[in-house]
């Protein structure tokens, strides 16, 4: 199938990539990633004047534009080609759940989401894992993105919803720019329930369209490389395995895009999960050739492409692994529920 964006959306689009190319994301990023969030705040606070968050918050809110899932797939397609850094996919999740809750607690707290007053992260807690700070031996702990850098801290457990009261010590990431925080325990009861459905589908559109735009960020960094780069008196460009390996980078993302914006027009959690599988993983293979043909350089942390090369690595797991994606298209395959 192929889906054509509107003059809207393109519109949209663009405005996006300028302002995000105006901004010098790359230095927001490492800013980000010393725990300075001066610089990120205020590139938050643009992003939010675009009205990218507002697209998960329903209209009957104030300041809501959506449920538009297919227009916060195109932004987060253009976030992950910049490598926007922050929490953003648990902002769009918090702002999910909590148009589930009741009309005070939606009205207290979505505005400032959909403004981007404030910064919101997500904690959810796996079965035979370790709620953070409860110090049961032998289980794994959950951790939050960013929980540092945000004001609203969602936990999702099998107690409820809650909003966490404080987080624990900034723990290390694969990515330098997503920092892990455990959420304190207790706090605001929220909502009954664990994470729902809905909110899980928008988590993982909104990192198939992330992982989108940082494959093609990479796919384009690559490019640029090798028609610059040159042996034996020619631009390795120009050598027929270098094409080859460019040419599968490219069809996998190609493949990607139309999953993608095809599960924002339904919304169905196996489509969800079939689009991120194929995003995340068409990401990280273009992750890999990009790092193959830029050779020594692209190991090293000083360079632009690792800012991106991190990202691909961290998003191919966020909100469910290729297995856990998989596994439910598979399921769903078997019992028709497409």
């Amino acid at each position: 199938m192929r889906f054509l964006l509107d003059a809207e959306q393109r519109a949209f689009a663009a405005s996006l990539d300028a302002l995000l190319t105006a901004a010098d994301t790359p230095a927001v990023v490492r800013d980000w990633s010393r725990g300075d969030h001066a610089s990120g705040r205020a590139l938050w606070s643009r992003v939010a004047e675009a009205g990218v968050f507002a697209l998960a918050v329903p209209e009957t809110c104030e300041g809501g534009l959506g449920p538009r899932p297919a227009e916060l797939a195109l932004a987060f397609v253009e976030l992950g080609r910049h490598a926007v850094p922050g929490p953003l996919v648990e902002t769009v999740t918090a702002a999910v759940l909590l148009s589930g809750a009741d009309p005070g607690t939606a009205e207290r707290l979505l505005p400032a989401l959909a403004s981007g007053g404030t910064i919101a992260t997500v904690e959810v807690e796996k079965a035979g894992t370790e709620k953070a700070g409860t110090g049961k031996a032998g289980t794994e702990r959950s951790y939050a993105l960013d929980g540092d850098a945000a004001g609203l801290r969602l936990s999702c457990s099998s107690d409820g919803i809650r909003l966490s009261p404080g987080h624990g010590p900034v723990r290390p990431s694969l990515d330098p720019a997503r920092r892990l925080t455990p959420l304190t325990p207790g706090g605001e009861l929220l909502l009954p329930g664990s994470l729902t459905d809905q909110a899980l589908a928008w988590a993982r559109l909104a990192t198939a369209a992330q992982a989108l735009g940082v494959g093609l960020a990479l796919l384009d960094r690559t490019v640029a490389h090798v028609k610059r780069r040159c042996q034996f008196g020619v631009p390795v460009g120009s050598f027929q395995a270098v094409k080859h390996r460019l040419a599968d980078a490219k069809i996998a993302l190609e493949f990607a895009r139309p999953l993608v914006f095809g599960a924002a027009l339904t919304m169905r959690p196996a489509e969800v999960a079939a689009a991120k599988a194929a995003a995340c993983e068409a990401a990280y293979s273009t992750a890999r050739t990009a790092l193959h043909l830029h050779g020594a350089i692209g190991y090293t942390a000083e360079y632009g492409l690792s800012l991106w090369l991190t990202k691909a690595r961290a998003l191919r797991t966020a909100w469910g692994d290729p297995h856990a994606c998989r596994a439910l298209v598979v399921s769903a395959a078997g019992d028709r529920r497409w």
